[in-house]
């Protein structure tokens, strides 16, 4: 096949919406993650009810740091560029959309006969809607397809089975990985479209799960997970420039990873069933030792106030918050287990009924840090056969490195990889 019709589904993704890239240069959120609450991104709504724009340009990607939005989707994609030239025209065509997306503005007009340049499910005009995409790379990317296996991030390898896990393969891992997220569905799903039509036969979808993040209820709280309890409390500090330095972003220098993942961040996904037809028939104080916080206010068992710090030293043998209880297990607040904090970002998801009608909800773990094994491992480590195993079943996900941003105009995602 010559190299004209195989580079063909770049076509346009390079050049539109260029004009539109610096219209949301000086939008966004203000950021209000404190520990109370690890409180919502807060930006105030456009006359249409839409969310303001993000700013795409930076050191890091936009997607990571803010709290979740109203909707998101997941996807997996499988590379099926030929060969490292088509590979560097796909990241640049995804950075095209992604850079039109996120700005928002008028698609371009076409010849009579031509199909339109938009699926217009926004209407006439793209609205950005808050909208993120977030791309990362999987192990499998540094094959010998593209001549990467030398540039293999040092802590980047396939997403690790643990004990309780029900891993589906047709469900875990990916060359690819996009996290589209704004403030409605529609939104979501007009990008995951978009990008999709630019970059058909770069890469191809291998799996997909859609979320959401439920409103804070009561108002001015966390948002709640299908097991009833808020979800999100306690995470490092993202305003925090020592803490993201420290426990998010891949310095510059770090021994073991090459030069081009500085400024990135190593992104799980695990995607987590939950058997609510058997935790509804739990009893409410065993599902609050279970977890270690109050199921209607979020206060951890041992204080009054959702901002408190819970207070081990004083509970040594677990008789108010028990040695068992998730929260424990998952940051036991040593000195040993600062540094493998993660920052945790989760959406509720909602697939229907099984085979045999049971409710298929969940929820879908995200989070992001230095290190795998040293964060997210470690803590999953301590989780294991923890009495919450019983009643929730991961099947699905993938490690991935979230690329370093976009700096402005002339880059795109990987350039320091694919260069």
């Amino acid at each position: 096949m010559s190299e004209a019709p195989r580079r063909s589904f770049l076509k346009g993704a390079l050049t539109a919406g260029v004009g539109a890239a610096a219209a949301g240069a000086g939008a966004g959120y203000i950021l209000h993650e404190t520990p109370a609450a690890a409180a919502q991104l807060t930006p105030a709504l456009l006359a249409d009810g839409s969310l303001p724009p993000v700013p795409f340009h930076g050191p890091h990607q936009a997607g990571i740091l803010p709290q979740p939005q109203q909707q998101t989707a997941v996807i997996s994609f499988n590379a099926t560029a030929d060969g490292r030239a088509e590979l560097t025209d796909l990241f640049q065509a995804i950075t095209a959309r992604a850079r039109f997306l996120t700005a928002g503005g008028n698609p371009p007009p076409v010849g009579i006969g031509a199909p339109p340049s938009d699926s217009g499910v926004l209407g006439p005009t793209v609205v950005p809607d808050g909208l993120t995409v977030t791309v990362g790379v999987g192990s499998t990317l540094f094959d010998d397809r593209y001549g990467l296996a030398g540039q293999l991030p040092g802590k980047l390898y396939p997403m690790q089975p643990f004990p309780n896990d029900d891993l589906d393969p047709a469900q875990c891992g990916g060359d690819i990985v996009v996290q589209l997220s704004a403030g409605h569905a529609d939104t979501v799903m007009h990008a995951l479209r978009d990008i999709a039509r630019h970059t058909r036969g770069g890469m191809q979808a291998t799996w997909r799960i859609d979320g959401f993040a439920s409103p804070p209820r009561p108002a001015g709280t966390v948002p709640r997970n299908m097991l009833g309890f808020m979800d999100g409390i306690s995470n490092p500090d993202t305003t925090s420039q020592p803490e993201m330095d420290s426990l998010v972003w891949i310095q510059p220098g770090t021994k073991g990873e090459p030069a081009w993942t500085a400024g990135g961040s190593y992104f799980v996904v695990r995607l987590i069933r939950m058997l609510v037809e058997f935790w509804d028939r739990v009893d409410i104080t065993e599902q609050e030792n279970m977890i270690g916080r109050r199921r209607p206010t979020g206060y951890p068992l041992d204080a009054m106030s959702i901002d408190a710090t819970p207070r081990y030293d004083l509970d040594p043998t677990g008789d108010i918050i028990p040695l068992t209880a998730h929260m424990r297990l998952a940051n036991p607040r040593t000195p040993q287990s600062a540094d493998s904090r993660i920052l945790r970002r989760g959406y509720n998801y909602d697939r229907g009924i099984d085979a045999v009608g049971n409710l298929d909800i969940g929820l879908i773990f995200t989070c992001f840090q230095q290190d795998v094994q040293r964060q997210f491992e470690t803590v999953q480590t301590r989780l294991i056969g923890e009495p919450l195993v019983d009643y929730i079943s991961p099947f699905g996900g993938g490690y991935f490195l979230a690329l370093p941003g976009v700096i402005d105009g002339g880059d795109y995602y990987g350039r320091t990889l694919l260069t």
